[in-house]
């Protein structure tokens, strides 16, 4: 029996403000620390030995994974940082407002922005200061691979490739895996693991800072998943 753990960052300042974020890489909010302590104390509960921790480069899914590893009394762990774990790149609509974008463009629009499989916004103009080629964080990352946009089908196709090689290559028998990262970028490695359509992965959304269990055979066959703290645990689509 293997174990891959799944969370969401906390809340993030930009979630609180409700603003398109992306690759910006803004802090937890106050609310995003605590649903990070909880998270971590909701794994503990589990009584699992994780071997490997992944996170993203962006500070918000490194300060979740951290709290989450003080919470668990874990100390001198290395912490797999990956880029191609960030958060979709969402272009023009980085640092908007998504309540004022409604009224300007239509509800309808905004969640085809946000929850479609391949529409992608406008491009980020390589200027902005919100362009990740601008951002310290994303310096060694080839400039090839940094994205001006994304549809969730491009972040699929970042994501995936180094998922299946990094992770899933690592997830054996007795093998437990802890990820912290992104709606989107999770919501790309739950349409694999659950098999989703291009239909079903727009109903997907993933709560902020609550750990989403799946439990694997010695096949490799998902024979369970949960998210752990069942009040705030949303439709899981798959099972």
């Amino acid at each position: 029996m293997s174990h891959l753990i799944l969370v969401r960052h906390g809340q993030s300042e930009w979630n609180l403000e409700n603003r398109f974020t992306g690759w910006v890489d803004v802090d937890l909010a106050p609310k995003g620390k605590l649903e990070a302590v909880k998270s971590g104390e909701l794994i503990k509960e589990q009584k699992l030995k994780i071997n490997y921790f992944f996170s993203s480069t962006q500070q918000r899914a490194i300060k979740t994974l951290k709290l989450i590893l003080n919470t668990l009394r874990i100390k001198d762990v290395q912490i797999i940082k990956n880029w191609w774990l960030a958060e979709r790149m969402y272009g023009n609509l980085t640092s908007l407002n998504k309540d004022d974008l409604k009224k300007k463009l239509g509800e309808k629009k905004v969640h085809e922005f946000r929850r479609s499989w391949d529409v992608r916004p406008e491009p980020l103009n390589r200027n902005s200061p919100y362009h990740p080629i601008n951002i310290e964080t994303y310096k060694n990352v080839p400039r090839e691979n940094i994205p001006d946009t994304e549809s969730l089908k491009d972040c699929y196709e970042r994501v995936m490739p180094s998922f299946k090689n990094e992770v899933l290559s690592k997830l054996k028998d007795n093998t437990n895996i802890l990820i912290s990262a992104h709606g989107n970028s999770l919501r790309a490695i739950c349409k694999y693991l659950f098999n989703l359509d291009e239909d079903k992965i727009t109903e997907l959304e993933i709560p902020t800072g609550n750990p989403l269990m799946i439990k694997f055979n010695s096949k490799n066959e998902i024979t369970k998943c949960h998210y752990l703290d069942q009040e705030r645990a949303k439709d899981l689509i798959a099972f």
